[in-house]
């Protein structure tokens, strides 16, 4: 596992994935740690010799949408290949392995989307012993491989692609037309964890307790003497980076609870009660409502209440630091900061960075901030932060609660953000996740972001008169990692209890209707 910022090489057991601009790398990468192996994505422009001086202990080349023969299409060293470190090809990064080691890879009428039966001709190989001769896979191509390397042996192929799978032992390369961490290609798991248990010998035995140490090691290191403030949300990313850091450098911590007005009704209060219960830390709660609420005042335009948000945040945290010095007198030198693996992959980042540019979840931050960043959670996605939490004994109201914006409810009002609006989006809200709550639902579903659209009004009838109220949004939606997302197919009896609990308990609130948009082309959040 990689210290707090990045590090210069990878750890031993570390396995890359290549990116070829493919939809599904982070899945690969997921695929790979659900395997308990840690796996790290790398763009297919980083130069070979850099990927090699990580020393990898595997390379998976995942898929892309490009054709391996087309200008300009993404390519590799051929070093690579001759490097010694065992790689997998899989989709894309399986053609440019053909093409490059001397194999034929043309266009010769043999699409294949979806699901496909595959047909595995050497059942004891190296990926394909143990599982059946004919399994259904999900492929994604219209290129296909027809003639593998030399060296290579072929051990499996489709209706229409007689090269659909291919191996070389004795340079430890192997290869799949297919996409084997998705979940319809039904073997694929077993064949991806062949790979790299007895293709590249890698032992599993990269798991949440190694994350703990390898971290708690890793920020006593960083922060040394010095002190370190975290600011809680009261999410699960902020909250699990604190109990991190606090395990790590204990009294030397202070978490910062900056009561922004915009949370959802009663987190407050779950903050300063569980949190502390279940790490013993210091908590500093700052009710900075009045001024959040002043400083948005008249601000309807997301973008600028995404920046005033951070700007006061961070102003509030510098007052903070201040009284921090002056109770406590060592100098505060760190700022924890919950960010996740999709953040870094997002904004293309990894390299890390001394000084907060920007913040992935309240916004526009102001660039003269001087604390130095701890980020313990920067290389893990949210389910193995969730893991990480549980093992460092939070309790599952902290763990499992649904991901929720740093900007909190200021976005989730379209249009300007008032105190009576608030409280009208709290309520509404907290009806919803109740019932959720109530169904069963709270696993199920990824994040449920309830919307007020404040500007917008709408004619209906309640208590046999017309009304002019506000409309609520239900975005109901289910993902593994925020990058792509799909509306949840919730039941509609749940549904018609939400609505008629907000239309009947919420005054200005008569219409209540469901987002069905995927992501892309929706983001999550409205704002």
């Amino acid at each position: 596992m990689p210290a707090v910022s990045a590090p210069s090489s990878a750890a031993p057991d570390t396995v890359l994935v290549v990116d070829f601009g493919a939809q599904y790398a982070q899945l690969i990468a997921r695929r790979v740690r659900e395997a308990r192996v840690y796996s790290e994505i790398v763009p297919s422009t980083m130069p070979v010799a850099e990927m090699l001086a990580k020393n990898p202990a595997a390379i998976i080349l995942s898929g892309g949408p490009s054709s391996v023969y087309a200008e300009g299409a993404p390519s590799l060293d051929r070093a690579l290949f001759e490097a010694g470190v065992p790689v997998f090809g899989m989709c894309y990064g399986f053609q440019l392995m053909a093409q490059t080691l001397g194999g034929t890879v043309d266009d010769n009428g043999a699409r294949e989307y979806g699901g496909t039966p595959l047909h595995v001709s050497k059942a004891g190989s190296t990926l394909f012993e143990g599982t059946p001769t004919e399994q259904s896979v999900w492929m994604s191509h219209g290129d296909a491989c027809s003639a593998a390397p030399e060296g290579f042996t072929v051990t499996a192929s489709t209706e229409v692609v007689p090269v659909a799978a291919f191996e070389n032992d004795e340079q430890k390369l192997y290869g799949v037309q297919y996409h084997p961490e998705v979940m319809h290609s039904t073997h694929g798991q077993q064949v991806l964890e062949h790979f790299l248990y007895r293709g590249a010998g890698i032992e599993p035995n990269w798991t949440t307790g190694s994350v703990i140490e390898e971290q708690v090691e890793a920020i006593r290191a960083q922060v040394g003497d010095k002190r370190a403030i975290c600011g809680l949300s009261g999410g699960v990313d902020s909250a699990v980076a604190a109990a991190l850091v606090q395990k790590a450098i204990g009294s030397q911590l202070t978490c910062v609870y900056v009561d922004h007005g915009l949370m959802r009704k009663g987190e407050t209060e779950q903050v300063e009660k569980d949190f502390v219960a279940a790490t013993g830390a210091n908590l500093k709660v700052v009710d900075a409502s009045e001024r959040f609420l002043t400083a948005l005042a008249g601000v309807s335009d997301p973008e600028t209440k995404r920046k005033i948000i951070g700007r006061e945040f961070i102003r509030v945290f510098e007052q903070a630091q201040l009284e921090i010095l002056q109770e406590e007198g060592p100098e505060v030198a760190f700022l924890v900061q919950g960010t996740l693996y999709p953040d870094v992959v997002e904004s293309g980042g990894g390299t890390g960075t001394a000084n907060i540019k920007s913040h992935h979840n309240v916004g526009g931050l102001p660039e003269d901030i001087e604390f130095e960043l701890v980020e313990p959670l920067r290389q893990l996605f949210k389910d193995e932060v969730r893991m990480v939490g549980q093992e460092l004994g939070l309790p599952d109201e902290i763990v499992q609660r649904q991901p929720f914006p740093g900007p909190g409810l200021g976005i989730r009002i379209v249009g300007e953000v008032t105190k009576d609006r608030l409280d009208l989006l709290r309520e509404a809200d907290a009806i919803a996740r109740e019932e959720l709550t109530v169904a069963g639902l709270d696993r199920e579903i990824w994040q449920c972001p309830v919307v007020l659209l404040a500007d917008v009004r709408s004619v209906g009838v309640q208590g046999d008169g017309r009304t002019y109220g506000h409309p609520i949004v239900l975005r109901p939606v289910s993902s593994e990692d925020a990058m792509t997302a799909d509306w949840t197919r919730m039941p509609y009896d749940v549904l018609a209890k939400i609505s008629t609990r907000i239309t009947n308990e919420v005054a200005d609130v008569n219409r209540v209707v469901l987002d069905v948009t995927s992501k892309p082309p929706g983001t999550i959040e409205w704002e």
